[in-house]
């Protein structure tokens, strides 16, 4: 999703909570993650892989000159052959410690293993964030937790993801965006501006 689109999102949802929290989220998140980078662990449920938030993410630590926020995706399940990046199981997780963050990402109720793990890094000094369905284990074992329950709720997760991620890379000292890197922005976002209309790819 687009800065524009981003920005639709948030005129759209103006009166509701979701941007403020969103923001107040992304906040936690910033402040949380070691400078030196490589310390933000993003990890799913068996279910749900939050690879498309680890893109995001991505672009926002490369625009914002934060490379802080580009995460380590940890996952379930990983086959013979896979590119490094998405290369990192569940193992990682027993080398949280303090100075780590551990993004959990997790629309469903988690699996009794998963928590497990969650509990041990809190233990060992991690900070524990949760961007859940609402279950209250995991969001007891967050220091900071951003629930989107399934029911009653005007946006999924999925959205939400969309805006935390954005806002991640909000806020930034002017000296630490790179003239490139916001160039190379507007002028993709030109580009998405002038181009026939085309399907979404989210």
């Amino acid at each position: 999703m687009d800065a524009v689109r981003v920005a639709l999102l948030r005129e759209v949802l103006a009166g509701t909570r979701w941007p403020d929290e969103a923001r107040r989220f992304a906040g936690s998140l910033r402040r949380s993650v070691a400078p030196a980078g490589g310390s933000l662990l993003l990890v799913g449920t068996e279910q749900y892989e939050p690879w498309h938030l680890a893109a995001h993410l991505v672009d926002e630590a490369a625009w914002s000159g934060q490379p802080e926020l580009a995460p380590t995706l940890v996952r379930h399940h990983v086959r013979p052959g896979e590119p490094p990046h998405l290369s990192v199981g569940l193992g990682r997780l027993e080398a949280a410690r303090r100075g780590h963050t551990l993004l959990v990402v997790a629309p469903e109720r988690p699996g009794g293993g998963l928590l497990e793990r969650v509990h041990d890094a809190r233990r060992a000094g991690a900070t524990v964030l949760s961007l859940d369905g609402g279950d209250p284990d995991l969001t007891a074992l967050a220091h900071d937790a951003l629930s989107v329950p399934a029911a009653g709720s005007e946006l999924d997760l999925d959205t939400v993801q969309h805006l935390v991620s954005a806002a991640a890379g909000e806020n930034v000292p002017p000296e630490r965006r790179g003239p490139r890197r916001l160039r190379d922005r507007l002028a993709r976002l030109a580009d998405q501006l002038t181009a026939p209309p085309s399907p979404s790819r989210w």
